[in-house]
């Protein structure tokens, strides 16, 4: 291997780590590693973080990496950055400012999934304005606007002293690089930045929810560069930091689950995207779909213009509790409460044989999963979990039984969710599926025979980080546009493992989805006698 050989970093910083690979340039990961992320509750749907300690997380990360991969600083071209959806606050010199009251300013992120903007995102969808049409029609607390509300309307001392908010992805390769530029994934997904548009700000709708001051608050005021466009090259402060050299490109960056979206359907940018859907499955769900023309479904995000690749829609179904609903369901089991992890580990390994020789394995045991809302098709900040079916029973098995109905209730939301993509001109036949339930064989499995879909596994352990080493290597590439990435994309895709469904399941996967819709109504109804 040759000393000059080109490589690119992806970092990606979730919800409670910072990581970075390094690939070369078939895509190949060479080295990578993780560091912690700081996190603090001060109240009930508070979640914030500190931007200072994220990026200390991201250059440790990088460094570390380096030195598993046994790169020289020189032979890295080109990084990528993706991250959660957080919202990052500074103020007009560019320090920390905290995010709730009496709090100290280091704690100057607001977490995607911290709640605390629920009445103003009812308050946002209540304008009906046209902005909601590109985000399935009800805005999320999850999304930056509300929460740039919230702020002003909560926190007005540090709203006067604010000078720039940034998607935390735009605050990374803003420390990277000294540039400002947003990419227009993150302003798109998550600030109501219409990427298809001219003029892309819908003022009217900003100055009905009070934010007539929102681009001179926020410090966006450019058009935002397409996903793997050239931002610029390290400072020499954001080279110092990494370990890197000055003449690194940076590549305009992802959301999280868009740059896993990326890593899994990157070599099909250019070829039949209406059957192939990218789900990044963790401790809450994304799922994307990719068309060559906008498409508007109820409850599901977007269409977003540009968001994961130039050129293209996407649209974005969401579950805001998966893999936390079975962390949630171990700990609350008496048969398994104390055994954490190890929960799943027995759970995997007792259920799989168990479904090999039934497809059935709980008739009067039935989930409704939205433990934390619905995020889609429903979009129901809202909802609530239902558990119908329980007895006194608190052995081994009723725990095992309770963890599949689970499972197969999150993959029934996901069924959901294509349901609602097919009715509207998808053709979902093949789930790419990234992230952390890839480790679990029994919800792999429930996935293929719940939705009928063959699941795809990319190779890669890290599609995530690809997605990043993707959109570095396009900013590398000359070639404007969807071409230059998508040539990276196409280069660097790992090969693929795939998963049919059983049919022999299909009959009690139909019959126990159907109860799943009737547990919705059921529920829709004891909500509404609760109200009056």
């Amino acid at each position: 291997m040759s000393h000059n050989e080109t490589r690119f970093i992806g970092v990606d910083v979730g919800t409670g780590s910072a990581r970075a690979g390094v690939f070369d340039a078939n895509g190949k990961l060479l080295g990578s590693a993780a560091h912690p992320i700081a996190m603090n509750r001060p109240k009930p749907d508070f979640v914030e973080q500190d931007s200072e300690n994220i990026w200390q997380s991201v250059c440790q990360s990088v460094r570390d990496a380096m030195t598993q991969s046994a790169s020289s600083a020189d032979q890295i071209a080109a990084i990528g950055f993706d991250a959660t959806c957080s919202l990052v606050i500074r103020d007009q010199d560019n320090r920390p400012l905290g995010v709730t009251p009496n709090g100290a300013d280091n704690w100057d992120v607001i977490v995607w999934m911290d709640h605390r903007a629920v009445r103003e995102a009812e308050e946002c969808t209540a304008t009906r304005s046209r902005v909601l049409e590109y985000i399935g029609g009800t805005m999320s607390p999850e999304m930056e606007v509300p929460k740039l509300m919230w702020l002003k309307r909560h926190h007005p001392d540090h709203w006067n002293k604010m000078g720039a908010a940034y998607d935390l992805a735009d605050f990374l390769s803003f420390r990277a690089t000294g540039n400002t530029a947003r990419s227009c994934c993150t302003v798109t997904c998550k600030w109501t930045y219409l990427a298809h548009q001219d003029d892309p700000w819908d003022r009217d709708f900003l100055s009905q929810i009070g934010l007539d001051d929102f681009n001179k608050k926020t410090g966006i005021d450019a058009k935002a560069l397409a996903v793997g466009d050239r931002i610029g090259t390290l400072s020499q402060q954001g080279a110092d930091d990494l370990g890197l050299t000055t003449n690194c490109v940076v590549g305009a960056g992802l959301i999280d689950a868009h740059a896993g979206a990326l890593g899994t359907l990157g070599e099909y940018l250019d070829g039949n995207l209406d059957q192939h859907f990218a789900m990044i499955a963790g401790t809450s769900t994304c799922h994307m779909a990719l068309s060559s023309e906008p498409r508007f479904i109820k409850g599901v995000w977007g269409p977003y213009f540009g968001a994961i690749a130039p050129g293209l829609w996407l649209n974005e179904g969401g579950q805001s509790a998966t893999g936390a609903l079975l962390d949630h369901i171990v700990a609350m089991h008496p048969f398994s409460h104390d055994m954490g992890r190890d929960g799943h580990k027995l759970a995997g390994e007792k259920l799989l044989p168990m479904m090999g020789n039934q497809t059935d394995l709980a008739p009067r045991l039935h989930v409704l999963p939205d433990f934390h809302g619905n995020r889609s098709p429903l979009a129901d900040p809202e909802a609530l979990g239902v558990i119908s079916g329980l007895t006194l029973d608190q052995s081994e098995e009723s725990f095992l039984k309770l963890y599949w109905a689970t499972a197969c209730a999150i993959a029934y939301g996901t069924r959901h969710i294509i349901d609602a993509l097919n009715d509207t001109g998808y053709d979902i036949t093949h789930i790419h599926l990234s992230g952390g339930h890839t480790a679990s064989a029994v919800l792999v499995k429930l996935y293929a025979d719940v939705t009928g879909c063959t699941v795809v596994m990319s190779d890669c352990q890290e599609p995530v980080l690809l997605g990043s080493a993707m959109l570095a290597a396009g900013a590398l590439d000359d070639a404007d546009g969807i071409d230059g990435l998508a040539k990276a994309a196409r280069k660097m895709a790992g090969k693929e493992t795939s998963l049919a469904a059983d049919p022999t399941a299909k009959a009690d996967h139909d019959r126990r989805y159907a109860i799943f819709h009737m547990m919705h109504a059921q529920r829709q109804a004891l909500d509404e006698i609760s109200k009056n």
